[in-house]
């Protein structure tokens, strides 16, 4: 379990202004809610923010707020990310407050152990979920669910079913999807060509009916 302290200042200006006022003072705008809370408006260095998920956890880091407000000492996840297009700064940060005695739906990542018989052979590890939905105490997240991947061979499969989750941990699941795979080389080849071939054919759709409104409005102009 990975903890961390954040520094955060209250934010009273809100909507599109107050935000841009923010950021021109070097500020990321943020709200923390959760169940049983009012939603609070801050405002965060974004330095400070990725030292406090800088750590094993990720983003199921558990970040204690500190600061003048309602906020203070509030333990949060951070839950949203709004990161601009061309600067790739954050832009906007949802933090969800937590309630260290009731369970929870965190993303926990996959992380295969190993090396399969099957990609000794010459096949392809194929990772179907890269990420688990899983039901846990905040205080008892796990950093990764790791999976044993030695005995598998090509075309063998791991499903939800057959992962062992730790202690306290549950996946509350409908389906017993796959998790992963093993695939060989040819199957995989296949995969991308159909994904090539997909792709070439929405490209040409779209240029298609480009050249149709293109024609369309060329006789229009005519017929004026």
């Amino acid at each position: 379990m990975a903890k961390s302290i954040l520094n955060v200042e209250p934010r009273v200006r809100t909507g599109k202004g107050g935000s841009r006022k923010v950021r021109a003072d070097g500020l990321v705008p943020a709200v923390v809610y959760g169940k049983g809370i009012e939603t609070l408006n801050l405002r965060v260095d974004p330095k400070a923010l990725q030292q406090a998920t800088a750590t094993e956890a990720g983003w199921n880091t558990l970040i204690t707020l500190k600061g003048d407000g309602p906020f203070d000492g509030k333990v949060v996840v951070l839950k949203d990310m709004q990161i601009d297009a061309i600067r790739r700064e954050p832009k906007h940060v949802d933090f969800y407050a937590l309630d260290l005695k009731k369970k929870i739906a965190f993303m926990v990542p996959v992380s295969p152990q190993g090396k399969s018989k099957g990609e000794k052979e010459g096949g392809t590890l194929q990772m179907v979920r890269h990420e688990l939905e899983l039901l846990c105490l905040p205080t008892n997240i796990p950093t990764s669910i790791e999976v044993n991947i030695e005995e598998l061979e090509v075309g063998d499969a791991v499903h939800i079913d057959e992962v062992t989750l730790p202690e306290g941990v549950e996946s509350q699941h409908d389906v017993n999807f796959t998790v992963l795979t093993v695939v060989s080389r040819m199957a995989e080849e296949v995969e991308e060509t159909e994904e090539e071939e997909a792709l070439e054919g929405e490209v040409a759709e779209g240029e298609v009916a480009e050249g149709e409104v293109a024609e369309e409005g060329s006789e229009e102009a005519k017929e004026s």
